[in-house]
């Protein structure tokens, strides 16, 4: 490629910013760029100014550029500006373009000192500039001004981002130089997007206001934070001089006169300055952009490809074909049953990080809402207690019982059963509820055709209320089968013959060396016991026969007697 067509590479990529802008969309496109950075009143404007050699920035206190500005720098005999919003105006008074910027950047933020990431295409043709387009952003602040939201900071922050950590953007990290290096905004959101310092370009502002005896030679050789493109210094126009209107003209010759005469910088003038800065972004961008192409161009030809593909089948394409209408029909009811069967069954692609829905909802409602609906149920102690109570002595009559009665415990457990209907029927109830939420959240792509999204809703949703009963009918049978039927064989049936097989298992397990024989009331008539013949509770086991005086205080022998032998151990009879 020759110089002429390096020269035609940067008006190129400004043809396809206006493109992408004037549609408000990127084609995931990134373009080569130099986005400029930096904290407030860190000399932006003023650098930006100083390419151009007018005033038309806005200007000042707190934040000022609210929107990104995308300025285009063309070289051209004849001096104007134009505005992509303004198409076919021309703008040949400066002040005029600042007073556009001000009332294009109110437009989108209003007047509350708000941002916008919408971005302003500003192209300025003069003699005076090179080729270069760059992109003016918000500077950096702490603190929230006026009515400014309180998160300024990290909107400003994000916008930033949006801009910066394309591969394909250069940063001009702009830094005044009477503020330490390290503490530098610029540099430092630079750094973490670009740790190796390949795409960062350093400016340092204001080095003729640094502190008397001091300087920035080990800066701007490169030598305190090296950057693989450089440091350039500049200086800008002071308060005063933009106050009174001096012009740029002389402030650049201002400025040669001060890097030739200073003795830290006097040995590299001829890298310092704002032409020279000009010069080497120019330069650079040129160079980033040829570097870029490549990738760019292929991609474009991959998007290119895919859209003629697209095209060619709607070549053809009639809107009363009526197979065509069936067809799309056909798939946009298949992918709503894709789409559903993806909500309950799950799916890793396009996940929600946000809520649970579909098929996780009605998992939660299984195993977390319905356990504690059943929890919810009132349990009386003491009612059921009196119950249970009522039950025995009512099944007994007028006999008095020994044993509690099957009738009474069918009776008593049967009650409990009942109460499980109303958790069950409402569990189904949720469930529906949600089956019928998603299948809305489903039916959200058919949005573009009203009726058939109502009819695929009005179908589906009838379906599920006719299984609904069906459900609920089912779920309540099981409930009448286990009230029919209580099987006490049942292996997690806590009852004689299990507990008894259960007793077996831990005494095989536990050894037992003093086996109970028989326990009972026992009445002891001895004469030198006061009172006569008294009863005593009596524990009979293989070693000894120990009584006491009542049931509780079992495990404090009143008397006990270990038998020599078996044979004088006290007869009993034996009951059954």
């Amino acid at each position: 490629m020759g110089n002429r067509g390096m020269e035609d590479l940067i008006p190129l990529i400004n043809k396809l910013q206006d493109a992408f802008s004037s549609i408000g969309q990127t084609a995931n496109l990134d373009l080569p760029q130099i986005a400029v950075v930096g904290g407030q009143s860190a000399g932006k404007s003023s650098v930006l100014e100083n390419f151009v050699g007018r005033d038309f920035l806005p200007r000042g206190s707190g934040i000022v550029t609210r929107r990104p500005l995308i300025l285009q720098l063309i070289n051209n005999k004849a001096e104007y500006a134009e505005f992509l919003h303004c198409k076919g105006k021309k703008f040949v008074d400066f002040d005029e373009v600042r007073a556009e910027i001000e009332a294009e950047t109110d437009r989108i933020t209003g007047s509350n000192k708000g941002i916008s990431p919408v971005p302003i295409n500003l192209r300025v043709y003069s003699p005076h500039v090179l080729n270069l387009t760059l992109i003016d952003l918000p500077g950096m602040t702490k603190v929230a001004v006026g009515d400014q939201p309180v998160d300024i900071e990290f909107q400003i922050r994000d916008m930033l981002m949006q801009f910066i950590t394309k591969e394909s953007c250069l940063i001009l990290a702009v830094t005044p130089a009477n503020t330490d290096l390290a503490n530098s905004d610029a540099l430092k959101i630079a750094k973490e997007v670009d740790p190796q310092g390949m795409r960062t370009i350093g400016v340092i502002t204001k080095l003729d206001l640094m502190d008397e005896g001091t300087d920035a030679k080990d800066i701007l050789e490169n030598k305190l934070l090296p950057l693989r493109r450089g440091y350039i210094g500049v200086v800008n126009r002071s308060q005063k001089d933009i106050d009174g209107k001096k012009d740029i003209r002389a402030a650049l010759a201002a400025e040669r006169k001060f890097f030739l005469s200073h003795p830290a910088y006097r040995h590299m003038a001829e890298r310092m300055g704002t032409p020279h800065l000009q010069k080497t972004l120019n330069q650079q961008l040129t160079n980033h952009i040829r570097d870029t192409l490549p990738g760019l161009r292929s991609k474009l030809q991959s998007q290119l490809l895919s859209l003629e593909k697209e095209v060619e089948e709607y070549k053809n394409f009639r809107p009363d074909d009526p197979t065509r209408k069936t067809k799309a029909l056909l798939q946009m009811v298949q992918q709503f049953g894709v789409d559903f069967e993806k909500c309950i069954e799950g799916s890793g692609d396009q996940v929600d990080t946000k809520e649970l829905s579909g098929g996780a909802k009605i998992n939660r409602i299984f195993h977390e809402r319905f356990p504690f609906e059943l929890i919810r149920i009132v349990f009386d102690e003491k009612e059921l207690r009196r119950e249970i109570s009522h039950a025995i002595k009512n099944v007994h009559g007028v006999r008095t019982g020994l044993f509690t009665p099957d009738l009474a415990f069918e009776a008593i457990v049967k009650k409990q059963i009942i109460k499980l209907k109303t958790p069950c029927v409402k569990c189904v109830d949720m469930v529906i509820q949600e089956l019928i939420n998603t299948v809305r959240q489903c039916t959200n792509k058919l949005n573009s055709y009203p009726r058939l999204r109502e009819e695929t809703e009005r179908i589906v949703t009838t379906h599920i209320r006719e299984t609904e009963g069906k459900t609920k009918d089912q779920v309540l049978l099981l409930i009448d089968i286990e009230l029919s039927y209580i099987n006490t064989n049942h292996e997690d049936f806590i009852g004689f013959a299990n507990a008894q097989q259960r007793s077996t298992a831990a005494n095989k397990k536990r050894p037992m060396p003093n086996q109970v024989i028989r326990k009972g009331w026992l009445t002891i008539n001895i004469s030198i016991m006061k009172g006569g013949s008294k009863e005593y509770w009596f524990v009979l086991t293989a070693e000894s026969l120990s009584w006491y005086k009542d049931e509780e205080k079992e495990l404090a022998p009143h008397f006990s007697t270990s038998p020599t032998s078996p044979k004088t151990a006290p007869s009993i009879p034996r009951v059954e």
